[in-house]
C-alpha cells in the first residue's frame, strides 16, 4: 500500500503583501516534515481581491520576471506547493492555483465557476491532472465545489484526490449561515465521484468579516476524517493512501 504525506495550511489572510505571504509559505514548508504535497488557500499570494482595479494592481503574469522572482523565493527542496494567486494573461485576469515543485512551475488550474462578485475574472476551461509518485490529483477552487461537473472532471482525469483551495472571509452574518455548509457541499462531491478531498482556507477577522475555515480532509463517503480547529492558523498533515483507503492525520 502506497502512502503519501500531504498537508493543507489554514492561514491568516494576506492582502497585497506578497513578501509576507511568501515568508509564511516558507515557514509552513519548514514545519511540513516528510510532506510531499503542501496546499495553500485561494488567493493566498496577493489576497482574494475581486475588484478589478485592485486585482490588476497585484496580478502576476506567470511568464514574467516578477513571477520568476516569486518562484526564486520558494524552497528548492521539499514538497510540491499548490498556491492560490491572481493571474494576468494577455490582459485577462484569472483566479488561479499554481503547482510548483522546487521553484519550478509545473502547471496551473484556473477557477471555472465564478461568483457574481468575481466579474473581474475570466473562467478557466481546463481541469488538468497532476501527479506526485502514485498520487493523482486535480484542483477545484472554492465555489467550484458547488457544481458536480467540476468534481466530475477531476474524477474523469484519473485523479483520486481533489485539492480545494478556498477563501471564506465573509460578513459575519453570512459566515454564520455558511459555516456548516462548506464540508456538507464538499462531501456531496466526494460521494458522487468516489474521490477524497482536502481543503485549505484562510482564517481570522477583518472589517466586520470573519473566516473560520474549515481546513479538512473528507473521505470518499463525504465524511470529515480530519480537520483543523476553526479560526486557528495551522497545518493539517495527512497520510493519504493512494488506493483511497483510510489513513491518519496529525495537526501542527
Amino acid at each position: 500500500m502506497t502512502s503519501i504525506r500531504i498537508a493543507a495550511a489554514q492561514t491568516p489572510e494576506f492582502r497585497e503583501n506578497v513578501g509576507a505571504a511568501l515568508d509564511y509559505a516558507v515557514a509552513a514548508r519548514a514545519e511540513a516534515d516528510g510532506v510531499a504535497l503542501l496546499v495553500f488557500p485561494e488567493g493566498f499570494l496577493q489576497g482574494y481581491l475581486t475588484d478589478e482595479a485592485s486585482a490588476r494592481r497585484v496580478a502576476l503574469d506567470l511568464a514574467s520576471a516578477e513571477f520568476a522572482a516569486v518562484l526564486d523565493r520558494l524552497p528548492k527542496s521539499g514538497p510540491v506547493l499548490v498556491i492560490g494567486l491572481i493571474e494576468i494573461d494577455n490582459g485577462r485576469l484569472f483566479n488561479t492555483a499554481v503547482v510548483v515543485e522546487r521553484g519550478v512551475l509545473l502547471g496551473r488550474y484556473r477557477k471555472t465557476h465564478l461568483l457574481p462578485g468575481e466579474r473581474a475574472f475570466e473562467a478557466g476551461k481546463e481541469s488538468p491532472l497532476f501527479a506526485i509518485g502514485a498520487l493523482r490529483f486535480g484542483i477545484n477552487i472554492c465555489y467550484d465545489t458547488n457544481f458536480p461537473e467540476a468534481a466530475a472532471k477531476v474524477a474523469a482525469s484519473g485523479a483520486s484526490l481533489i485539492l480545494c483551495l478556498s477563501n471564506n472571509m465573509m460578513p459575519r452574518e453570512k459566515a454564520e449561515i455558511f459555516k456548516p455548509l462548506h464540508n456538507a457541499v464538499r462531501g456531496e462531491r466526494c460521494r458522487e465521484t468516489g474521490l477524497w478531498l482536502i481543503s485549505s482556507d484562510v482564517t481570522g477577522e477583518r472589517d466586520g468579516r470573519i473566516a473560520w475555515g474549515p481546513t479538512a480532509v473528507l473521505n470518499r463517503q463525504g465524511h470529515v476524517v480530519a480537520q483543523l480547529p476553526l479560526e486557528e492558523p495551522g497545518l493539517l498533515v495527512f497520510d493519504f493512501h493512494c488506493d483511497g483507503q483510510d489513513a491518519g492525520a496529525r495537526l501542527k
